[in-house]
């Protein structure tokens, strides 16, 4: 299917690795310059060499810490210094730790509001007078499906992560028409987080195998844990034309694990 994006630029942060490096290789694939992002460079450089075996487009990588605002200013000008142009956002960054309410102190909560919370704001400010420049420009940005049902010793998770959610919501507001906003809630994926959690599960005697290990992620209607790229193909979806009607939305991408009705 051909999702009409071809030419287009975007900028994919936390991309060198998990879901986010998927949604970078979904919109290059769509022939999209593409902008990835991390803090590990060489780790970033391995991702530039997997994204670009599947590009038609460009594709650059831009270093850069999620929680230091000169930083998220630049990822935005810097993408827009190479391509001449900025149509999609895609926000991505990695989970805060994991831990019960009382485990958790005050540094840990600015923590994650910092990085979950606070580098959406400052990408999506940065980014709306380029998104808006074209001729359609879209915000997605991945969370979790714990802010539709909240996940045993996630704290962090599922409360700050809340507030993306109420700020796409905004945004899908304030910036529309020319910007559209939405965001996806993924489930366990077969990342390489997973991968290494099930192989040192293996290791401790837990499981027999790997197979047997990943199983026990699969908690959901369609007895899988999902590949990365169906989330990624759901991230350039939303980037598209195609999806022009959608705007505001949160959709988990989880086999239908979750047990909320809306």
């Amino acid at each position: 299917m051909d999702l009409a994006i071809e030419g287009n630029a975007a900028l994919v942060t936390a991309s060198s690795s998990g879901l986010g490096k998927a949604s970078a290789k979904a919109l290059a694939r769509e022939g999209v310059d593409v902008a990835i992002n991390g803090r590990d460079e060489e780790r970033l450089a391995d991702a530039k060499a997997e994204v670009e075996s599947v590009a038609t487009g460009e594709v650059v990588t831009v270093a850069g810490d999620l929680t230091d605002p000169d930083d998220t200013e630049r990822l935005v000008s810097e993408t827009v210094d190479a391509f001449g142009r900025l149509d999609h956002l895609v926000t991505s960054a990695g989970g805060p730790p994991s831990g019960a309410f009382v485990d958790t102190d005050d540094e840990d909560w600015q923590e994650a509001y910092d990085l979950l919370v606070m580098s959406v704001v400052r990408l999506a400010r940065a980014a709306k007078p380029h998104l808006e420049a074209g001729d359609g420009g879209t915000i997605v940005t991945i969370t979790s499906r714990s802010v539709k049902e909240a996940l045993d010793s996630l704290v962090l998770s599922n409360a700050v992560r809340m507030g993306v959610i109420g700020l796409e919501k905004t945004l899908s507001k304030e910036f529309a028409p020319d910007i559209r906003a939405n965001a996806v809630l993924p489930g366990p994926h077969e990342t390489a987080r997973i991968e290494n959690l099930v192989d040192a599960a293996v290791e401790r005697g837990e499981y027999d195998s790997y197979e047997a290990g990943l199983d026990d992620w699969a908690g959901n209607p369609l007895e899988r844990i999902g590949d990365p790229m169906e989330l990624g193909d759901t991230v350039a979806f939303l980037s598209s034309p195609l999806s022009g009607f959608i705007n505001g939305t949160a959709i988990p991408i989880d086999g239908g694990a979750t047990g909320a009705n809306l």
